[in-house]
């Protein structure tokens, strides 16, 4: 678009802008509001002074009725037409006002199984399907869990029954680093498992050999691993680590590559970097204080939102599944999501974190269907969840973990997630359909 366009047209939006303001003054005369018709009129400046007129309610209903496809959208990796229906069209603010939530309150959510390490447990993650688990502690090491065998384990322990025809929910578990394992991710079509550690190693597993312990490939970087992301082909690999320029690394040949441009990178330790679902965009936030989003192709850094948590370090950033939102979270207890196109903070989901910083890094996540925003509260070991369209505060659930929740990620597409603590434990919790 050349800038003369891109002037007029930005001259066009502040007068539908105006346009939409005076009818909204109008309306709220029309229908006997004339305290919030005047406090409005001051605010936006309108003049002329705007007559009663209850035109907006006409326009509305005739835009309604021909409003855009409001959910065309690509289908959801790793899902069947069933999940696909459960986990429904996400977040999307443009268009929603009144939604009917169907998915659990987290608050719901019962711890069904817990897996034990060496030292603390510092990261976790789920397969793009939702059918595996891993975990990766502080000891070193990492263990793969089997989601069927850890609710088919919680049932019979329930019946108290002795058969354990399913077998042990722990299918692998795999030692080949030399110092705590702070980051893992699944790739998204084979089954491979991909781990960073502070040794500045990445480790890549081959986990469909039941005999497997050690990596099948190693890639060596000058730096401690803080965080991995698997493009959505799978054939690249984000890394962040202590060092501020995040690294590209070519998955089957482990190239690396990293952005030329100085001043597009970080200027402290990249804490996360995550990918949009096609692989069009990525994001990366920092000790810095800073939110990046990159151009998933060139590489180069489009947009910065400096001192995005105040200055605070942000922990976290994870997209909506249209790509159109971004959730953050911060040492300031804050969780804050982005739109994306205007470069805005939409809306600050707050409440959590009495004492008001965080002493550990953690995440906000949403959960399968994007209508709430989870975040494990430091202070009281709890897990806070507001819905993610109008920030209203759910109720708290206790974790039950005896130290700081470092990581908590959500099933892509169940009502699932994992903690994973200082305590030594994964926490694997479930929210069971009601029977009968």
């Amino acid at each position: 678009m050349k800038d003369s366009d891109k002037e007029t047209e930005d001259k066009n939006i502040v007068k539908r802008r105006e346009q939409l303001y005076r009818l909204m003054i109008s309306q709220l005369f029309y229908d006997g509001h004339q305290q919030l018709a005047v406090q409005l009129a001051a605010i936006v400046q309108a003049d002329p002074p705007c007559p009663p007129s209850d035109r907006l309610l006409h326009v509305v209903s005739i835009g309604l009725q021909h409003e855009p496809e409001r959910h065309k959208k690509e289908p959801t990796p790793g899902l069947n037409p069933i999940q696909e229906i459960l986990v429904g069209p996400g977040l999307d603010l443009e268009y929603e006002t009144d939604v009917d939530i169907t998915a659990p309150e987290p608050a719901l959510y019962e711890t069904v199984y817990v897996t034990s390490h060496k030292g603390a447990c510092r990261t976790g993650a789920f397969s793009l399907d939702g059918q595996l688990i891993a975990t990766g502690s502080s000891d070193a090491s990492i263990k793969i869990l089997d989601v069927d065998r850890m609710l088919a384990k919680s049932l019979s322990d329930a019946m108290e029954s002795t058969t354990d025809s399913q077998g042990h929910p722990v299918i692998r578990t795999l030692y080949d680093h030399l110092e705590e394992v702070t980051a893992l991710d699944f790739h998204p079509r084979e089954p491979i498992l991909a781990s960073g550690s502070k040794d500045a190693t990445i480790k890549v597993f081959d986990f469909s050999k039941a005999s497997v312990k050690k990596a099948y490939k190693t890639i060596t970087d000058s730096h401690g691993i803080k965080c991995i992301s698997f493009h959505p082909t799978g054939d690249f690999l984000l890394v962040g680590t202590t060092h501020s320029v995040i690294r590209l690394y070519d998955f089957n040949t482990t190239q690396c590559y990293v952005c030329c441009v100085p001043c597009h990178q970080h200027s402290s330790t990249v804490t996360c970097v995550k990918y949009t679902q096609g692989g069009k965009y990525f994001a990366s936030c920092s000790k810095d204080g800073s939110i990046k989003l990159w151009d998933g192709v060139s590489n180069r850094c489009v947009n910065t939102f400096y001192k995005a948590h105040d200055g605070a370090e942000v922990c976290s950033v994870t997209f909506t599944r249209n790509g159109k939102y971004l959730l953050s979270s911060g040492k300031d207890s804050l969780v804050k999501l982005w739109e994306l196109t205007t470069s805005r903070c939409l809306i600050a989901y707050t409440g959590a974190g009495t004492t008001g910083k965080q002493e550990h890094r953690t995440q906000a996540v949403f959960n399968h269907t994007e209508d709430f925003v989870l975040f494990p509260d430091e202070a009281t070991t709890s897990l806070c969840a507001w819905n993610a369209r109008n920030a209203s505060r759910k109720q708290l659930l206790s974790l039950g973990h005896n130290g700081p929740v470092r990581q908590i990620v959500h099933s892509p597409h169940s009502a699932a997630f994992l903690t994973c603590s200082d305590d030594y434990r994964a926490r694997f919790w479930f929210k069971r359909l009601q029977t009968h």
